[in-house]
C-alpha cells in the first residue's frame, strides 16, 4: 500500500479530534447521566445543578480559554460540536451552558484578532467565575444597537447601571453578567456602553418567577439592575448607539448565534433517534408489520433526516470560517443568522416528527418526545426573530 493510501486527510483528523474531546469531556455514560436528570429538571421546573458540577469538574466551563491561561484553548468549530453532542442529551443544560461559553468564546474571538482587552474574563474563568449573558431586554429590537437599560457615569470611569435584562441564563448560579447600557448624557451622540457586572457587587436582583413551555432546567430568570455598579475596569467598549461595527460586537453575535444554532442542531439529530426508535416500537394491526415498515412512516421520517442534515454542515462551515478569520464583510450576519435561525426550524421540524412518530405515548408530558417538543420551541425566541431578520434577506437581494 503506498503512503499516500495510509495518510489521513485533514478532515479525517478533524473527525478523530472530535471524537478525542467527545469522549475527555461527554463520554456516553456522563450523557445517560444527563439525559435521565434531564427529564427530573423538566418535570420539577429545577436547575441543572448537578449536571454543571460534572461539566465544571471536567473543565467543560474553559473549553475556550486558551493554553497560556491554563486552558485546552478549544476553537469554536470543536466547541459547536461538543454543544451539540451535550443537547442531544441535556438541552435545557446545554443552553444554559451556552451563555457562560458564550462569554468565554467571544473573548477567545477578540484574542485571535489581536485585541485582548478583556483577559481578565479568562483569568476570572479559571478561578472558578461563572459568566451569563445580560444583553436581551422586553421590547428591544435593536439588539446589540440600542438598549432600554440606562447606563450612568460614576464619576470614576464606570457606570451605574440600571434596567431589566430578560431570558438570563445560569440565573441560580451567575457570577459575572455581560451587559450594555445606554449613555444618553450627550442626547446628540449617545453612546452604548458594554462590560460586566459583579453579582455581589449590589443593585442587582434575580427574578424568582420562571414557569415555562421548554427548556426549563436553564432557568433563565429576568434580572433587574437598579443602579448596579460597573466598575472602569470591568468596562468593555463604549460604542455610538446604532450601526456602528465592532470587534466585540461582532464576536458576540457570532458566537450567540453559532453557539445557540449548535444547541438545536443537538435537539433535531435526538429527536431523530427517539421518532425512529418510536417506530420500531410501535405496530400496524393492519398490516401486521412494525411502523417502521410502513412507507408513510418511513417517509415522514426521511424528509425530517434530510432537512436535518443541512444544518450541521452549515454550523460546520461557518464556525470553521470564524476560527480561521474568513472575511465575508458584510455578509457575516446573513451567514450567523442563517445558520441560527435553520437549526431552530429542524428541531422543530424534529421534534414534530419525533412526537408524531412515538404516537399518544409521546403526547405524555413526561416522554422526551414530548420534552423535546417543548424544548424546541424555545428556538422561536432568540434574537433575531424570523420577522425581523427577513428584511435583511431580503435586501441583501434586492438593494443596491
Amino acid at each position: 500500500m503506498s503512503e499516500n493510501a495510509t495518510t489521513k486527510s485533514p478532515a479525517q483528523d478533524r473527525e478523530a479530534r472530535h471524537a478525542e474531546l467527545a469522549e475527555r469531556y461527554l463520554p456516553d455514560e456522563l450523557l445517560h447521566r444527563f439525559r435521565e436528570r434531564a427529564a427530573v429538571t423538566d418535570r420539577e421546573n429545577g436547575f441543572c445543578h448537578d449536571d454543571l458540577a460534572e461539566l465544571r469538574e471536567l473543565g467543560y466551563l474553559a473549553l475556550f480559554v486558551p493554553e497560556e491561561h491554563g486552558g485546552p484553548g478549544l476553537t469554536l468549530h470543536e466547541v459547536s460540536r461538543l454543544q451539540q453532542r451535550l443537547a442531544t442529551a441535556a438541552p435545557a443544560t446545554a443552553l444554559a451552558i451556552n451563555m457562560h461559553l458564550m462569554c468565554t468564546g467571544v473573548v477567545r474571538a477578540m484574542f485571535a484578532r489581536g485585541d485582548r482587552s478583556l483577559a481578565h474574563v479568562f483569568e476570572e474563568t479559571m478561578a472558578g467565575e461563572i459568566f451569563a449573558f445580560g444583553i436581551s431586554e422586553p421590547g428591544n429590537d435593536w439588539v446589540l444597537q440600542g438598549s432600554g437599560t440606562r447606563a450612568e457615569a460614576d464619576g470614576e470611569g464606570g457606570y451605574r447601571v440600571t434596567g431589566v435584562k430578560i431570558f438570563t441564563s445560569l440565573s441560580p448560579v451567575w457570577t459575572r453578567l455581560i451587559v450594555h447600557g445606554l449613555d444618553d448624557s450627550d442626547p446628540e451622540q449617545p453612546t452604548l456602553v458594554f462590560g460586566f457586572l459583579d453579582r455581589d457587587g449590589g443593585g442587582v436582583t434575580v427574578s424568582d418567577h420562571w414557569n415555562v413551555l421548554g427548556m426549563r432546567a436553564s432557568q433563565s430568570r429576568a434580572t433587574v439592575l437598579d443602579g448596579a455598579p460597573m466598575r472602569a475596569d470591568r468596562v468593555a467598549r463604549r460604542i455610538p448607539a446604532g450601526d456602528h461595527p465592532d470587534l466585540l460586537t461582532f464576536a458576540i453575535a457570532s458566537n450567540f448565534q453559532l453557539l445557540v444554532a449548535s444547541v438545536y442542531a443537538g435537539v433535531a439529530r435526538r429527536a431523530l433517534d427517539v421518532a425512529a426508535e418510536g417506530l420500531r416500537q410501535r405496530r400496524s394491526a393492519r398490516r401486521g408489520t412494525s411502523l417502521a415498515e410502513v412507507p408513510e412512516h418511513r417517509t415522514r421520517l426521511a424528509d425530517a433526516h434530510l432537512g436535518y442534515l443541512a444544518v450541521p454542515a452549515q454550523l460546520d462551515a461557518i464556525t470553521r470560517d470564524l476560527d480561521d478569520a474568513v472575511d465575508h464583510g458584510a455578509r457575516w450576519p446573513l451567514h450567523l443568522v442563517s445558520t441560527r435561525i435553520n437549526a431552530a426550524d429542524a428541531a422543530r421540524r424534529c421534534a414534530e416528527t419525533a412526537l408524531i412518530c412515538s404516537g399518544g405515548a409521546g403526547f405524555d408530558g413526561e416522554h422526551e418526545a414530548s420534552r423535546l417538543y417543548r424544548d424546541a420551541a424555545a428556538g422561536l425566541f432568540h434574537p433575531p426573530a424570523v420577522d425581523a431578520a427577513r428584511p435583511m434577506f431580503a435586501a441583501a437581494l434586492l438593494d443596491d
